[in-house]
C-alpha cells in the first residue's frame, strides 16, 4: 500500500528521491565521525577493562573476585539504556555532570567490559593446565606464564566471540542518540523530524548500519581463517 502510493504520485516519488539523496551524506558523516569512532574507543577501553576483570575473577584474592563478580552481575543484570540514563541524567542530580559523549563512552565501555570479561575468562580457563605447569617447570613466574603462554592462546580462542561483540556494539551505539550524542541515528531522527518521512530515513540509516556490519563480518571471517593456521 505504501509503495503503491509512492509510485502513483510522481511528485511524491521525486520528493522521496530528493530526501534520500540529501540525507545520505549527513547520515554517512554521522557514521564516519561519530558512530565508528565511538565504537572503536569504547571497545578498546572495554577490552582493557574486560582483561582486568577476567584476571580478577580467576585470581586467588577474594576481594578482587568479589568486586569483579559484583561489577559483571550489575552490568549484565541491568539494561544498557538504563545505565546510560543513570550516567547522563541521574548523576547530575548528585552534582556529577558529564557531557553526552563521555557519558556514552563510559556506559558502552562498562557494558563491553562486563560481557567481554566472561569471554576472556572462559578462553583463559579453556587453556589446558599443563600449559601452566610447563611454564612453571622452566622457572617462569605466574605473570610470565600468563603473558607469554596463556594470553596468546586465549586471544586466538576469544577472537570470534569478541568480533561478534564489536559488531553488536556498532548497532548498540544507536542508543547514544537518547543521551544527545549526535551519531548517525541521532542524525536520522533530526532529518526525519524535519520532513516526516520516518520510514524512508530510518530505512536509509538501517542500510548504512547493515553495510558497516557486513564489512566487519567479512573482516572477522578473514581473521578467523588466518588464526586457524596456528591450530
Amino acid at each position: 500500500m505504501y509503495l503503491n502510493s509512492i509510485f502513483a504520485d510522481p511528485e511524491r516519488t521525486a520528493r522521496l528521491i530528493d530526501i534520500a539523496q540529501s540525507s545520505f551524506l549527513p547520515l554517512l558523516k554521522g557514521a564516519i565521525f561519530y558512530t565508528i569512532p565511538l565504537t572503536i574507543i569504547t571497545f578498546i577501553i572495554g577490552i582493557i577493562l574486560a582483561i582486568l576483570t577476567a584476571l580478577a575473577r580467576i585470581s586467588q584474592v577474594k576481594v578482587f573476585q568479589i568486586i569483579a563478580r559484583v561489577y559483571v552481575s550489575v552490568i549484565r543484570g541491568t539494561p544498557l539504556l538504563v545505565q546510560l540514563f543513570i550516567i547522563f541524567y541521574g548523576l547530575p542530580t548528585v552534582g556529577i555532570i558529564i557531557n553526552s559523549y563521555i557519558s556514552a563512552v563510559i556506559g558502552f565501555s562498562l557494558s563491553v567490559g562486563a560481557y567481554a570479561s566472561e569471554i576472556i575468562r572462559a578462553a583463559i580457563l579453556s587453556t589446558p593446565k599443563g600449559q601452566w605447569e610447563a611454564g612453571y617447570s622452566i622457572g617462569m613466574s605466574y605473570t610470565q606464564v600468563l603473558k607469554r603462554i596463556i594470553l596468546p592462546q586465549a586471544a586466538r580462542v576469544s577472537v570470534p566471540p569478541l568480533s561478534n561483540s564489536f559488531i553488536s556494539l556498532v548497532k548498540d551505539t544507536s542508543l547514544a542518540s537518547l543521551v544527545l550524542v549526535t551519531e548517525m541515528f541521532r542524525k536520522a531522527q533530526e532529518i526525519a523530524a524535519s520532513n516526516y518521512e520516518f520510514l524512508l530515513v530510518y530505512s536509509e540509516a538501517a542500510l548504512i548500519y547493515w553495510v558497516i556490519c557486513f564489512f566487519l563480518s567479512v573482516i572477522q571471517q578473514m581473521m578467523e581463517k588466518r588464526l586457524e593456521r596456528y591450530v
